[in-house]
């Protein structure tokens, strides 16, 4: 079929897989200056176009990369297509044939630097609506100051001091669909996917393997009253705030020893802040001990000195990227990770002037100025405590043996912010119903039951995936790391 313009340019038939011809494709960050003189077909998004004199000049995007294409007036180009091109839509989908040339000069609006296309032919595959919500443009512009990451989130924008047009969060969300083509989130979610990969990567090299368990539950997985609930055929049930029971059943109780799971978490937290959301995406492991909660505490040290060094090797393009639009300073971490106790912890806030109790549950914002101090102290924005109170830990949570009012706990924190909560977990049935009624917590029959036919000790973690890839990124607000957010105002898109 011939597209609506002409021969050479136009409107191109819709695709709907009636054929397949023998064209060859070239990736927009294929094309490099060694393809000097050929031939080539390339697809994107019309980032920019603009007539000058008797030329059309276009910015064609796919994913991170961008290429300029030029088409000039000649008895092979016709004026019409020359209109053509300059008048389409920006974020048209478009499919260019030119020939590669090297430019004089650098092409600084392109990632692809030293090559020009000069078009032959281009076709619309996709007109965007000349209406957009916001200009590219303005939603690439580098932000004018950083944002704290820490407090409540309302959704509401002030203007920045130097005047210019940037779009703001909500603005964003609303059209996150365009919002996702900008460079700086096409590499943060390409970081945040490479923290899957390196994450399985180190637990499957370590002799774990990935479990799947159910989001559909009966009561509350942990305890509390912020949960989903729903009717599951007449009988009540929740949707689960955490793997954390099946993946103790098939560490300790079935015999598996190391298990790890990826997949969302639903909390019921009316939390309008900077790093709540209502579902988010866990990384959570369960290992069998021999001896120590310590044996758990390595593992985390290992993996996420993987996480760190296999992003800044791996994602060192898309790190940068993302530092154009949303400056920050690298994540400093040691090796091996600097571990504290909350004793220790508490007495450093107390140093500091902040008042603190030892028995008493660490404030965001006590965390926070926590964070700050560490930095200072060790030159480290990772580490973790151990030793929580008993009293602000979960039901689960073994208990000190040389401390009842401690437990065998522990959290990480990157930039002063919880990334992961954990703990050797109690693997006595007698034990776990009574620290559930100590809590006032019915706890499910089967769950305890797991437990009374032998049962590894055994320990584990959570880890909040979006809030490691924002945190790591020194981004100021959670719903950035977040693919389409669900938050307590938000369900769409």
């Amino acid at each position: 079929e011939k597209a609506s313009g002409g021969s050479t340019f136009g409107d191109a038939p819709m695709v709907q897989s009636k054929s397949m011809s023998d064209k060859k494709w070239t990736a927009i960050q294929d094309l490099k200056p060694n393809l000097a003189g050929k031939e080539v077909l390339i697809r994107g998004y019309l980032q920019t176009t603009r007539l000058m004199g008797k030329g059309a000049f276009t910015l064609i995007r796919s994913s991170l990369y961008t290429a300029q294409g030029v088409c000039f007036e000649s008895p092979t180009i016709p004026k019409e297509m020359v209109k053509y091109i300059g008048a389409l839509p920006v974020e048209s989908v478009v499919d260019v044939k030119g020939i590669v040339t090297v430019p004089n000069d650098p092409i600084d609006s392109a990632t692809q630097k030293m090559v020009e296309i000069q078009i032959s032919e281009l076709y619309c595959v996709s007109k965007a609506s000349p209406n957009l919500p916001f200009l590219m443009e303005d939603a690439c512009r580098p932000d004018f100051e950083q944002e704290a990451d820490v407090g409540a989130y309302t959704g509401e924008e002030v203007a920045a001091a130097d005047g210019l047009v940037r779009v703001g969060q909500e603005m964003r969300l609303d059209h996150r669909w365009i919002d996702l083509r900008t460079p700086a989130n096409q590499s943060i979610f390409r970081v945040e996917s490479m923290v899957g990969t390196l994450f399985r990567e180190c637990l499957i090299a370590k002799d774990f393997i990935e479990i799947h368990t159910p989001k559909l539950i009966g009561g509350s997985s942990e305890g509390g009253a912020d949960i989903f609930e729903l009717d599951y055929f007449g009988k009540p049930a929740c949707l689960s705030m955490s793997p954390q029971l099946h993946k103790q059943i098939t560490a300790a109780c079935s015999g598996f020893e190391r298990v790890f799971e990826t997949g969302p978490v639903f909390r019921a937290e009316n939390s309008n802040t900077r790093r709540h959301l209502c579902e988010f995406t866990g990384f959570d492991l369960e290992m069998a001990i021999s001896e120590h909660y310590d044996e758990v505490l390595q593992v985390f040290s290992d993996l996420f000195i993987h996480i760190f060094d296999g992003l800044n090797t791996r994602c060192a393009a898309e790190i940068e990227r993302v530092r154009e639009q949303h400056p920050f300073e690298d994540l400093k971490y040691l090796r091996p990770t600097l571990k504290i106790t909350y004793a220790e912890g508490c007495a450093l806030l107390r140093e500091a002037g902040i008042e603190q109790d030892d028995y008493e549950d660490l404030s965001t914002e006590n965390e926070k100025k926590l964070g700050g101090i560490v930095k200072q102290k060790y030159d480290t924005d990772f580490f973790f405590m151990d030793k929580y109170p008993l009293s602000v830990r979960p039901f689960y949570t073994m208990p000190c043996p040389d401390n009842p009012k401690l437990s065998n706990s522990y959290d990480f924190f990157i930039r002063g912010q919880e990334i992961l909560s954990g703990a050797q977990r109690v693997h006595d049935p007698d034990m776990i119903l009574e620290r559930a009624k100590a809590l006032g917590i019915d706890v499910d029959e089967s769950y305890v039951n797991s437990f009374r036919h032998g049962a590894l000790p055994h320990g584990g973690g959570g880890i909040g995936l979006e809030r490691v890839v924002m945190l790591f990124l020194g981004l100021p607000n959670i719903r950035k790391a977040s693919w389409f957010p669900r938050d307590p105002k938000r369900l769409s898109p």
